[in-house]
């Protein structure tokens, strides 16, 4: 038998407890042993609870109980999970985690503790919830060099985006519809405006290339600022717009790492991802495109994943499990203004022949797109790809010249 600690009754703990106890069978038959639950961590009471009399108000249960080697923290942001993971693997307690902010600001130094105390630290559950994507990409893409991963990494946004694509909701009607469905929290400035998928490209990044990115290097723009006339306008360009979050190793091994929206072309594979699904694609240059598809989130999904690292903390109790970055100052990722990208625009201009001929004037080729319904004065076209900040000096010149840009969304190439 193997005892384990759950930290966080929420959402997600009370689904791994749930998983623990009614695929007990299941998980004995996959591991030869009994997993038992002997701690669960909460402040709050739960009588009702079948595992009523497994909880505790105090760490220091878990932490000096001998018995448990392998503990779940599924209670989220950093204070106290920060310090409770840490000590935990510091005395040789394996460790399994859903906390995307932890990974993201820690993993490099949890990994390397859980290294030199030849425990495990394992976040499978902190990117895509129950879609897995780091063992394949630790294990099963091990073979490959990963050139690029882009994704929809974020399961509010790409519903608000859904519904104003299918629907034609405006953004402010669509996040009080997820916040309805308890898709968004009351406070979804993590999810609109990019944060939470940073944090999950930042992790991914981090495995990939074997060095940590911090999410303070990465650029990050939400979509609070898409409306429906950028929605047409992708329609009419042959895509749609999604929040993607994307890395790109350059052939001088710079990482070029970036959260924003981006028109999608229709054939991408990511395209027709939508609702709360998320989708994430990883090049390789033995596999090509690979695409993991499935629910970024939910009780069970997410508690699917968490328990799958149980389990394979459970088989490594003697040898761990090898997973490691090293820690990194972001050097290796570029500035976001060097970054080359083609653009679509949307400005407003007194006089459209004018704001044309200046478009092309600075961006030498662009693409006109044409709306049947356009305001009077409105014009809107795509440019080819150039550096970041050319374009945004570029922009600076239109709107020097009374030309007001309204909306700037990055092409995705993918």
């Amino acid at each position: 038998m193997v005892s384990v600690a759950i930290m966080g009754h929420g959402v997600v703990g009370s689904g791994v407890a749930e998983i623990l106890t009614t695929h007990k069978n299941k998980l004995f038959a996959s591991v030869g042993e009994e997993i038992y639950i002997k701690h669960i961590l909460d402040l709050r009471d739960f009588p009702d609870s079948p595992l009523s009399d497994r909880f505790t108000k105090s760490f220091d249960d878990i932490i000096n109980d001998i018995d448990v080697r392998v503990v779940v923290e599924v209670m989220g942001g950093l204070n106290p999970a920060y310090d409770y993971v840490k000590r935990c693997l510091l005395c040789g307690k394996s460790v399994v985690t859903s906390n995307k902010e932890l990974v993201a600001a820690h993993g490099a130094e949890l990994l390397s503790i859980a290294k030199e105390n030849n425990t495990n630290f394992l976040f499978e559950a902190s990117v895509g919830g129950g879609i897995p994507i780091i063992r394949p990409i630790n294990q099963c893409l091990v073979a490959n060099n990963v050139s690029e991963i882009a994704g929809i990494l974020n399961g509010t946004t790409n519903f608000i985006l859904t519904k104003m694509i299918n629907e034609g909701m405006d953004f402010d009607t669509a996040l009080k519809l997820a916040q309805e469905l308890g898709y968004a929290e009351r406070n979804p400035e993590a999810d609109v405006e990019g944060h939470d998928a940073c944090r999950k490209i930042c992790i991914l990044a981090s495995l990939a290339f074997s060095k940590h990115i911090y999410p303070d290097a990465v650029h990050t723009e939400g979509i609070s600022k898409i409306t429906l006339d950028d929605v047409k306008y992708a329609s009419i360009w042959g895509g749609v717009i999604k929040l993607i979050g994307k890395v790109k190793r350059l052939e001088n091994k710079m990482c070029d790492i970036v959260v924003a929206p981006m028109f999608v072309p229709s054939n991408s594979q990511l395209a027709n991802i939508d609702d709360v699904f998320n989708g994430i694609m990883v090049r390789g240059d033995c596999t090509g495109d690979v695409v993991f598809y499935g629910k970024g989130a939910g009780k069970l999904p997410t508690a699917s994943a968490v328990v799958a690292d149980v389990v394979d903390c459970v088989k490594h109790l003697k040898n761990r499990k090898y997973l490691f970055w090293t820690d990194s100052d972001n050097s290796s990722v570029i500035d976001y203004k060097d970054s080359v990208t083609a653009m679509y625009i949307r400005a407003n201009a007194p006089d459209t022949a004018f704001a044309y001929n200046k478009a092309k004037e600075l961006f030498s080729d662009i693409h006109v797109l044409e709306k049947p319904d356009a305001k009077t004065g409105e014009i809107a076209f795509v440019c080819e790809p150039l550096t970041y900040n050319t374009i945004l000096k570029n922009i600076d010149i239109l709107n020097d010249s009374g030309i007001k840009v309204e909306s700037a969304i990055r092409i995705g190439d993918l």
